[in-house]
């Protein structure tokens, strides 16, 4: 019988049920003494649906279990994914003894055993992290070509993996994603183990993400949801999963939707305590709680983000500006420039400081920072960074009193996000170009984009944006209608067809708060009922009869 429950075990780890193999593998332990092998797959089955203490006592029971039948590379591989899972959930001590430990049993392998190089990935990542990217590189070259001598697809993949990081973080941005694809190549073609597919899928979207490579971000998520989808109850992956959808849901304009997906992430995480994950999620929320202009919300998950260690700039800066905390904004931000930022981070500070600079009037500041990216543009050949660096740009050109010059810049921005499917990004762009229209006196042209900016904001219920706009336009306050950007905002969903019950959903409020806005919307605008204030918001051009 116990034979039977092994067999089934391994059977269903082959179409990756995990939670049916570890329920056979419990059986067959009951009746007998399970081999070092099954130990190690129920190892492995148990890290994949999140159940942590039972996967570590596995693998410690492998780990001893092949060293006592003469195998010590198989030992020093458990004590390898020991310790690599321990560190990737923040247990470094933990993790390091256990590298320490496969260190010693080390000694009993072959020279040229591929178990060495394994044991070398740690330290390159922990030397790629630490800026160098040319010492890491060499590492990692050394590993890929032993996993191709040795036929370790597992230590091959990898390999590549570290050697397309630390290309990007080189600046070799070409030769480092092609690096990423081919790494991905033996995921997608199932050449490799879960855990290491795993580690593979969320490695190459982040690393694509700090390249400004969002088309490659994008096509990996989409795959690393597929991946998932067909694990049985994975828990590893899945949360930083769905934070790179959300991520990419709100770029393209799909707020309510990466609203969802923040939220199940953020469910999803909450049974997974110290996944490193969770400080990205709750940023990622209070992301979008902020453009939303629920500012209460937002700083609570910005708090909450912190708390497990993850940086709040320039989110949090950018929620001091737009409540009027300019200098609290400024202070932050350049505190935050100080520290040692990957490319990626320091683009999203930089334009976060050139807005904020802009907004307290010190243009020499906002030229400081535009010149700084200019480096990282000219560095990252990409249409997002150039997108974000032109619109920077044009910001600071606009604050000199250069209308004329700030068109080129804002207006390429706008062109570049419309091509990359981010509406909310051009319509930002066209804030700041009706601005420049407005100042040369072309007042037809300032209207058309500031008409287009307004119709994006209102139908996301971009509050934030909003308030910036009016800003722009002169105007701080009016809406169509009178109508204030909240009642605005709640007018949007009305004319979705929503119930006060899921727009106080959407909108983080309660439903008495809906009901109030309503009351409001319906005595300013002097109708009677949703679908006669529906026909206003459509006439009026509040809600375009183009969705998207």
């Amino acid at each position: 019988m116990e034979q039977d429950a092994r067999a089934r075990a391994h059977r269903s780890c082959r179409e990756r049920a995990w939670r049916a193999a570890c329920a056979e593998f419990a059986a067959a332990e009951r009746s007998t003494e399970l081999a070092a092998g099954d130990l190690e797959t129920w190892a492995v089955a148990s890290y994949l649906i999140g159940r942590f203490d039972a996967a570590y006592r596995a693998w410690a029971s492998a780990h001893h279990a092949w060293s006592e039948a003469g195998e010590p590379g198989r030992s020093v591989r458990c004590a390898f994914w020991q310790g690599l899972t321990l560190v990737l959930r923040g247990e470094h001590a933990r993790g390091g003894g256990w590298f320490a430990r496969a260190a010693r049993v080390l000694e009993h392998c072959p020279p040229d055993a591929p178990e060495h190089a394994y044991l070398r990935l740690p330290a390159a990542l922990q030397t790629l992290e630490g800026g160098d990217a040319e010492t890491a590189l060499r590492v990692f070259v050394e590993a890929g070509a032993l996993g191709d001598a040795s036929g370790d697809r597992d230590l091959a993949t990898l390999g590549r993996l570290g050697q397309g990081q630390a290309l990007v973080a080189l600046g070799e941005v070409g030769r480092g994603t092609a690096m990423l694809d081919e790494a991905m190549l033996a995921v997608v073609d199932d050449e490799v183990t879960p855990l290491a597919a795993g580690l593979v899928y969320c490695a190459v979207i982040i690393t694509c993400q700090r390249a400004f490579d969002l088309q490659r971000a994008q096509r990996w998520t989409t795959a690393l949801s597929a991946w998932c989808a067909e694990q049985q109850g994975i828990k590893p992956y899945r949360g930083q999963c769905l934070v790179h959808r959300s991520q990419l849901l709100q770029l393209r304009g799909e707020w309510a939707e990466a609203m969802a997906e923040i939220r199940a992430a953020c469910t999803h995480l909450a049974d997974l305590p110290g996944d490193a994950a969770q400080g990205m999620a709750f940023y990622q929320l209070a992301e979008l709680q902020r453009v939303r202009g629920a500012f209460g919300e937002a700083e609570d998950a910005y708090r909450e983000a912190h708390r497990w260690a993850h940086p709040v700039q320039p989110g949090m800066a950018l929620l001091r500006l737009a409540q009027g905390r300019v200098g609290d904004a400024m202070a932050a931000l350049r505190r935050a420039l100080e520290d040692d930022l990957v490319p990626a981070e320091r683009v999203r500070v930089l334009a976060a400081f050139v807005e904020v600079a802009v907004a307290a009037g010190e243009p020499a500041e906002a030229r400081r920072a535009v010149a700084d990216l200019d480096g990282l543009a000219a560095r990252f050949a990409s249409p997002h960074l150039e997108a974000i660096h032109d619109h920077a740009r044009g910001q600071m050109l606009l604050a000199d009193g250069d209308a004329a010059g700030a068109l080129r810049p804002l207006g390429s921005a706008r062109r570049t996000w419309q091509q990359l499917d981010a509406p909310d990004e051009a319509a930002r762009s066209a804030a700041h170009l009706g601005a420049a229209y407005r100042s040369l006196g072309d007042h037809d042209s300032a209207v058309l984009e500031w008409d287009t900016a307004r119709r994006r904001f209102t139908e996301v219920g971009a509050v934030t944006d909003l308030a910036r706009l009016d800003e722009l336009c002169g105007t701080p306050g009016r809406h169509p209608g009178g109508l204030t950007a909240r009642e605005v905002e709640v007018l949007v969903h009305v004319a979705a067809g929503r119930t006060n019950r899921q727009v106080a959903a959407a909108l983080v409020v309660s439903e008495h708060t809906v009901r109030r806005h309503v009351h409001n919307i319906f005595a300013k605008l002097g109708v009677a009922s949703r679908a006669e204030a529906t026909a206003w918001a459509y006439q009026e051009g509040v809600v375009s009869t183009r969705r998207g």
